[in-house]
């Protein structure tokens, strides 16, 4: 059955005027809001390494910032997302932003929603939070309407894509994926099972160390192919899933280290895969990703992390180059392809753990705790890094400069040694596994 939606306006709002309107009715505050808007605030202190701390109107105090998105017909059109009900659009490309509030939900509420994914595409999109909320607009932000969600929802909205018109891709905390053509009224479900039912099954089926897959997920991302990867909220093992398979294929780390995150290397599964592990350990698939393999082989990459956690990667497209962000502020960027990392300092002195980094078309951003946000212009980034690289390695040699060469002739002499020591992981397919008399005739049925 389908609700009746309701008509959400956004409309902007300064730190003063979210006060007023907890204070007051809601008729009254929306006059507040409009009389006490601030102008956007503008980007400020940037630092050597080209990455540039924005200073955010913020409505409330210290939010997490969780997702930023442009629209790819206006990349003017921007919006970024957060916990207490964080909502701040810009209209000239990130360069300055305005906080917004939605007219038509409760103030009391809307500050205990945390807003966690957003996306747009050719003017239509979409926002997703908990308590378990979906926010569609059909006219670039302008206006916005609260898409009712079914009780029977298996776990909370995790991620939402905007596929076109009307269009709309959501997957849920529980691993149901779903999708829409007529933006929400009607769901499809695309995958037969959720990740419980998967790792229940997997565990009763009797083969060794299957019971090592169980637990809840705790982040589930989506590639530009359809194809999603989940990591376990214990960090002992990922799952992936791609479009026409019926269930999730859980896999073992490659890594004796608890996975702090995982992503996409070049926003297709099939291309590789990075893991960033406890310690500050990253690694990157070497080839080919198959995800029938019951152990997809990482190899590790050279970081001096400091010991502080890694939790997210970003690889510049058309580049070498990446960047990875994490706890205290910790920024590091690679110009091989992420072969070798150095430290960038631009945010050690903000007191903020950085969750993500996204790249568009003409800049990256980095989102983190108490309302941080970092910008830099892509072609600054491309050229930060190859400063950041040339001092890095500078710093790493004796005052004659031998022992930078040979800590680099030693990291090359011992990554070879692994290559030819270790030798591959064994290429065990789920199907020969788990179904092998199945396996000659290309089909494994329900396991």
């Amino acid at each position: 059955p389908v609700a009746s939606r309701s008509a959400v306006t956004a409309v902007s709002m300064s730190h003063e005027a979210r006060r007023v309107f907890l204070q007051q009715g809601s008729t009254a505050a929306c006059a507040a809001a409009l009389a006490l808007s601030a102008p956007p605030a503008q980007a400020a202190s940037k630092a050597a390494g080209g990455w540039e701390v924005v200073n955010l109107p913020l409505a409330t105090d210290a939010p997490i910032l969780f997702d930023i998105e442009f629209d790819p017909k206006n990349p003017q059109n921007g919006w970024i997302v957060g916990n207490r009900g964080t909502f701040l659009q810009t209209t000239d490309g990130g360069k300055s932003w305005a906080a917004k509030s939605f007219a038509n939900l409760d103030p009391e509420e809307e500050i205990n929603y945390r807003f966690t994914k957003v996306s747009f595409k050719d003017g239509e999109g979409y926002i997703i939070g908990k308590p378990a909320i979906l926010l569609h607009t059909r006219d670039s932000g302008a206006s916005w309407e609260r898409v009712p969600l079914s009780p029977k929802l298996p776990g909370d909205p995790y991620s939402i894509v905007a596929l076109g018109p009307g269009k709309a891709e959501m997957s849920t905390s529980a691993g149901a994926i779903y999708t829409t053509e007529n933006a929400g009224r009607n769901w499809k479900a695309e995958v037969r099972e959720t990740i419980d039912a998967t790792l229940n099954r997997v565990s009763s089926s009797g083969v060794q160390g299957a019971s090592y897959f169980s637990g809840s997920i705790n982040s589930i991302q989506r590639d530009a192919d359809g194809s999603y990867l989940a990591v376990s909220s214990r960090g002992n093992f990922y799952l992936t899933y791609k479009p026409g398979d019926e269930f999730w294929i859980p896999h073992n780390r490659d890594t004796s280290r608890r996975i702090t995150s995982m992503g996409f290397v070049k926003d297709r599964m099939a291309d590789g895969l990075w893991m960033t592990s406890a310690g500050g350990e990253i690694s990157k698939t070497p080839e080919v990703v198959d995800t029938q393999l019951i152990n997809i082989p990482f190899d590790k990459l050279q970081i001096r992390s400091g010991g502080y956690g890694l939790l997210d990667v970003a690889f510049v497209k058309g580049s070498n180059k990446a960047w990875a962000v994490g706890g205290s502020g910790s920024i590091f960027g690679s110009t091989d392809g992420g072969q070798t990392w150095n430290k960038d300092k631009t945010a050690d002195d903000l007191p903020s753990n950085l969750y993500k980094i996204k790249f568009f078309e003409n800049a990256g951003y980095i989102l983190g705790s108490n309302g941080v946000m970092l910008r830099i212009p892509v072609v600054d980034a491309l050229r930060g890094l190859e400063v950041l690289n040339a001092a890095g390695w500078a710093g790493q040699g004796s005052d004659d400069g031998r022992e930078g060469t040979r800590r680099v002739a030693r990291r090359r002499a011992s990554r070879a040694l692994v290559r030819t020591s270790a030798g591959p992981l064994p290429r065990l397919r789920y199907r020969e596994v788990l179904c092998p008399a199945t396996t000659a005739r290309g089909g494994c049925g329900r396991l």
